[in-house]
């Protein structure tokens, strides 16, 4: 767990470091970072602020469906443009969080992309006003 801590304050440190840190040599700290990848438990990405790369709008939209939820969700899933899809109890069977370049790309993915596939009965969108808190801590 340290060493999953430490990346996650950065994940460009390098091994050498990491090591002195946590007690481990730096070919222990390799094997273990190549064996937590390897094992799908983490990964090393890098994660770019929407707002410095031309994209000023961020929301989630709440889905109603008629159906087998899970295949909703695999279809809207396969789009790129949206972010991330989860199935979820509640008032929504699916959310789903997107980011576009404004509100008339944010228009054309709920409207054509995602409200015209047949067996979504109603969606809700919630638009981001700010994004207060970000993290990616889990697991430490």
């Amino acid at each position: 767990m340290q060493i999953i801590r430490e990346l996650q304050r950065d994940g460009r440190r390098p091994y050498t470091s990491i090591a002195k840190t946590v007690g481990l040599s730096e070919a222990a700290v390799r094997q273990r970072v190549q064996r937590l990848l390897d094992a799908g438990v983490m990964q090393i990405v890098a994660v770019t602020d929407p707002l410095r790369v031309g994209f000023h709008r961020q929301a989630m939209v709440g889905i109603k469906v008629d159906g087998d939820v899970r295949d909703l969700a695999a279809k809207l899933s396969a789009n790129a443009e949206i972010d991330y899809v989860v199935i979820c109890s509640g008032s929504y069977d699916l959310l789903v969080e997107l980011t576009a370049r404004d509100d008339e790309h944010l228009l054309e993915v709920v409207n054509t992309q995602i409200r015209s596939i047949p067996g979504i009965r109603s969606t809700e969108t919630f638009v981001y006003l700010r994004l207060e808190k970000q993290t990616y801590s889990w697991g430490t």
